[in-house]
């Protein structure tokens, strides 16, 4: 007899409510509280149809450990798709889903643009010499890549690695609020403008985001407690920007060392000398 496993489990038990059309879920925890999945980030979304939010007035327990947190982040890849054609981005050219990478316990968040030529060829966010220049940058903040979690806006590689459209972007959100729903950090780092714009809903310059922290509270997203979901959130610099004008990797150190200070890392006036050619 095969033992299933949990995150096997998790997914027939999922496929299940979705057959019977019931939805949102809710978690309870070993208190015996209910804890709402309701909204983006959620167990709930995983039961829905992927082109179409589903809005159920029934509602059913569902126990979902929180160390589960990876499984959860596959059952958002696998509702997303290895061959999505949500977006024209599906149909454009690019080899395949770049879905995010990381520590799903990460208090820390990276949230870019969207895939270059190497993330595509790769699967993977970050890989090519921006990634290394953001290796670099979280090296400087004395972490490593293995803690915090990395995505972008968009899942998809833009031909010529243009900017992804304001339609495009609001076909991936919904994927995007749920990895965060789950991941839950406590800060995002916004890379460049275009994530800094869809995440915080403005349409200001670089030089006025930058150098805030804000309260981001994606709609509808619960904590594992119950309550209304809210983090900080930071912008600074794309790390591709930056290797074309080395001169403000400076300004990005200043936005680092505020997301440090949020975290209570040490903070030095200077990256350190192993990290200088990154930062």
């Amino acid at each position: 007899m095969m033992i299933e496993s949990r995150e096997e489990a998790l997914r027939s038990r999922l496929d299940f409510y979705r057959e019977l059309g019931i939805g949102p879920l809710y978690r309870r925890d070993i208190s015996g509280r209910s804890v709402s999945e309701a909204g983006y980030g959620s167990v709930a979304d995983a039961t829905s149809d992927q082109s179409e939010p589903q809005d159920c007035a029934a509602a059913t327990d569902l126990t979902v450990p929180v160390e589960d947190r990876e499984a959860l982040l596959q059952v958002i890849r696998d509702d997303i798709g290895p061959h999505c054609t949500r977006c024209k981005l599906g149909r454009l050219g690019r080899t395949q889903i770049v879905f995010g990478v990381g520590d799903p316990h990460a208090e820390l968040m990276f949230i870019g643009e969207g895939p270059g030529a190497d993330e595509d060829a790769q699967g993977l966010p970050f890989v090519g010499r921006a990634g290394q220049l953001l290796n670099n940058m979280i090296g400087a903040m004395g972490l490593k890549r293995e803690q915090v979690y990395i995505a972008n806006i968009v899942k998809c590689r833009p031909p010529g690695n243009r900017t992804p459209e304001r339609d495009e972007c609001d076909t991936c959100s919904p994927f995007l609020m749920r990895q965060i729903g789950v991941i839950q950090p406590k800060i995002i780092v916004a890379l460049g403008a275009t994530a800094a714009k869809n995440l915080l809903g403005m349409n200001d310059s670089m030089a006025s985001m930058r150098g805030h922290l804000y309260d981001f509270s994606p709609p509808r997203l619960l904590t594992d407690a119950g309550e209304l979901f809210n983090c900080k959130l930071a912008v600074t610099y794309h790390p591709a920007f930056l290797l074309r004008d080395p001169k403000q990797k400076k300004e990005a150190w200043k936005d680092l060392q505020i997301v440090m200070r949020y975290l209570d890392l040490p903070v030095q006036q200077r990256a350190p000398k192993e990290e200088a050619k990154g930062v």
